[in-house]
């Protein structure tokens, strides 16, 4: 409840890329439900997460290929269920790991940014004792 919208969108990155994981190990162990499963919820994360997430005005031209990406890899892990093709969830893997490491990157330098913003007077402790500055009448 108290992460930030990026660490969220960081967390999408990562149920979507342990979902992969559990389904490469499911198709390797030839558990077909176990599969099926796993895909379908690597799926919902890219979809319903970090695809819904997207603000296509206000992203421009980044949001329109991150959607174009994003239902790529949808299709991609479609496919490997299909086929059974371990190489494709490795790609997935990759392509979710590359942008959850840029996703971090920019968290990273935002979070510095806004530290270096916050005025002196607000990067205090506000549970520390205060000087009052009421008067006595």
């Amino acid at each position: 409840m108290s992460a930030s919208p990026h660490q969220l969108v960081v967390m999408l990155f990562e149920g979507a890329m342990l979902h992969v994981t559990v389904a490469k190990q499911n198709m390797q162990a030839q558990h077909i439900a176990a599969k099926g499963k796993a895909i379908s919820r690597a799926i919902a994360f890219i979809e319903t997460g970090l695809r819904a997430s997207l603000n296509k005005e206000v992203g421009g031209e980044l949001a329109l290929n991150l959607d174009a990406l994003y239902a790529y890899m949808s299709r991609q892990l479609l496919t490997a269920n299909s086929t059974n093709d371990p190489e494709i969830l490795d790609e997935v893997y990759r392509l979710l790991n590359e942008l959850k490491g840029a996703w971090e990157a920019i968290g990273a330098d935002g979070a510095k940014q806004a530290a270096r913003q916050v005025p002196p007077a607000l990067n205090t402790d506000p549970l520390a004792p205060r000087v009052s500055r009421l008067v006595k009448a």
